[in-house]
């Protein structure tokens, strides 16, 4: 049976009736987004291969207790941002204590403008270059929107954060990578 034309959650229901060698169909639509979203937020990594796999068995543990009203994309990238940021977590040595100002002092949404699909086609090619120059807070936001394509509702559930939260991280994060671009000597003109 061809299963193509079924959406995620629609597998996924069939999976919990006992169909469980569909998660399979689950894994060959994700693993690539998921190695993407591994090797840009966790760049220079070699362990992504091995975090990728966590995901997925994660979510294959936890799939019974998906809520079937919801959509399945965030509810895998949100398993995925966990397993990453406990990985780099452990990574640390020294436990820092901060507060997270765009949480308690968020900034509204901006608005979409004329140009946005050239403006996010040229943040998405610099963010190439100078991704491992923007911190982990602001970098994992700007990733699921420019890579991902996800909206600020679905990176608001994935992070655990307010949507105007998400918005006010990619703003940051769009400012860091032109201050990136200034020390760089390169200059960008609408």
């Amino acid at each position: 049976m061809d299963y193509t034309n079924k959406t995620d959650e629609e597998i996924v229901l069939l999976i919990k009736k006992g169909n469980l060698e569909l998660y399979g169909a689950l894994v060959k639509r994700y693993e690539t987004k998921m190695q993407r979203y591994a090797h840009k937020f966790l760049f220079g990594r070699n362990d992504t291969d091995d975090l990728v796999q966590d995901v997925f068995i994660k979510a294959y543990v936890n799939l019974q207790s998906f809520d079937d009203d919801r959509k399945f994309s965030p509810w895998i990238y949100r398993i995925a941002h966990n397993t990453y940021v406990n990985a780099l977590k452990k990574k640390l040595t020294d436990k820092v204590f901060s507060i997270d100002f765009d949480t308690f002092l968020p900034h509204p949404k901006a608005t979409e403008t004329a140009d946005a699909d050239s403006e996010k086609m040229f943040t998405k090619e610099m963010l190439d270059k100078h991704m491992d120059m923007i911190g982990e807070k602001y970098r994992e936001p700007l990733i699921l929107y420019f890579y991902e394509d996800m909206d600020y509702k679905e990176i608001s559930q994935i992070l655990g954060i307010p949507a105007s939260t998400v918005g006010v991280r990619i703003k940051r994060g769009k400012e860091k990578l032109k201050e990136i671009l200034e020390k760089n000597n390169f200059v960008y003109e609408k």
